[in-house]
């Protein structure tokens, strides 16, 4: 599976390093994903979405549970 983000589908980006004499090499560049707990429908799963679909509110974050120490 690729790496893609869930809400927006950004997937890598793929351009030309170019040196200093002009010298092309191909390279990537990788949106910035991250894995966050959110809210679909009415359950909550993981997703792997892009900063820019969370900044702008496109992903409702999942109320974490805290968790209990066991004995």
């Amino acid at each position: 599976m690729a790496r893609s983000c869930e809400i927006c589908s950004k997937h890598r980006s793929v351009g030309n390093t170019v040196s200093h004499a002009n010298n092309k090499s191909k390279r990537t560049w990788q949106p910035n994903l991250q894995r966050v707990h959110a809210r679909v429908g009415t359950s909550a799963r993981r997703l792997l979405v892009c900063t820019r679909c969370l900044r702008s509110g496109k992903v409702a974050k999942a109320a974490s549970v805290p968790r209990t120490a066991s004995a």
